[in-house]
């Protein structure tokens, strides 16, 4: 969806330029690339009928991303208390560039998302723009309009919340590959036993079918029944391959020739601790261009 206005003048030219940096702040505070692209449509508007002379388009435009993502956030708290079942981040085809960038890579892993889920709304905001993006204190507070002083105590307490549910260890490129290997030659070979050495005992599987689907209602946790459900979604596809999705690999499942699911990991000493898998078609539909996403 394009929200970029057209010729060469110096609004569009701006927003050209900081777009990508744009959509990426506003991914991450709602975790829906269709909620992103709605903002991004609300803030053209907004960009686009400014008189006034802007300093700084770079600040000012972030600082209206985030707004406008605080209100959709706010917004979008009830439906997603209503969501049949597990509620997972929409997924993102990424380029290996992303994957490069530690820590955009991480931002924007299933697992750190759905941390930033259990933040308050403001918490989150806050968390994002200074963790994520570095933004001065001052006008992190102008976008949730508050004072420096009190941003200043709500990125400590969201920082605080974030490291003691954030996945402790990072995992090497190898280790994600190893496990990619594993779980496409298990599709293509119909024995998903074989993945019971990569995945960690304890595994968690969270499944969003957004009551579209069958997917569990309930996180399922252990191997044994673990592999129970993946033996169901896994066996009934039809072809498998790795592609890049939210910065790491990720297999994507098709049923003759359709998208029917995207499935990403937490990856731990080389194990799967956790393992997300999307089936909701709504979620989807933004798999089919890398996202440009940048810091």
């Amino acid at each position: 969806m394009s929200t970029i206005g057209s010729g060469n003048d110096p609004a569009t030219s701006a927003w050209v330029a900081h777009r990508n940096l744009l959509f990426t702040v506003a991914y991450e505070m709602l975790g829906s690339a269709s909620d992103a692209e709605d903002v991004l449509q609300e803030v053209w508007l907004r960009w686009s009928r400014v008189t006034d002379e802007v300093h700084d388009p770079r600040a000012y435009l972030v600082r209206v991303t985030a707004r406008q993502a605080l209100n959709h956030l706010r917004s979008s708290s009830r439906r997603r208390e209503e969501y049949v079942g597990p509620w997972l981040p929409e997924p993102l085809l990424t380029t290996r560039d992303v994957a490069e960038d530690v820590e955009l890579a991480d931002s924007v892993s299933t697992a750190m998302l759905l941390v930033l889920e259990t933040l308050a709304p403001v918490e989150r905001a806050v968390f994002v723009l200074r963790e994520v993006f570095d933004l001065p204190y001052n006008e992190i507070a102008a976008a949730v309009d508050n004072t420096p002083e009190a941003v200043r105590q709500v990125a400590h307490r969201a920082r605080r919340h974030v490291t003691a549910r954030r996945p402790r260890q990072t995992v090497t490129a190898d280790e994600r590959a190893a496990v990619m290997e594993r779980f496409l030659a298990a599709v293509a070979g119909g024995d998903l036993q074989s993945l019971v050495d990569v995945l960690a005992p304890d595994v968690v599987l969270l499944t969003d079918g957004g009551g579209v689907k069958q997917a569990a209602l309930k996180p399922i946790i252990g191997v044994d029944k673990v592999l129970r459900f993946l033996q169901g979604v896994y066996m009934a596809a039809t072809s498998a391959q790795a592609v890049e999705v939210n910065g790491a690999p990720a297999p994507r499942l098709e049923v003759d020739g359709e998208l029917e699911a995207v499935a990403t990991f937490t990856v731990v000493d080389g194990r799967v601790t956790a393992a997300y898998v999307v089936r909701n078609p709504h979620k989807l539909t933004s798999l089919t261009t890398p996202a440009a996403l940048t810091r």
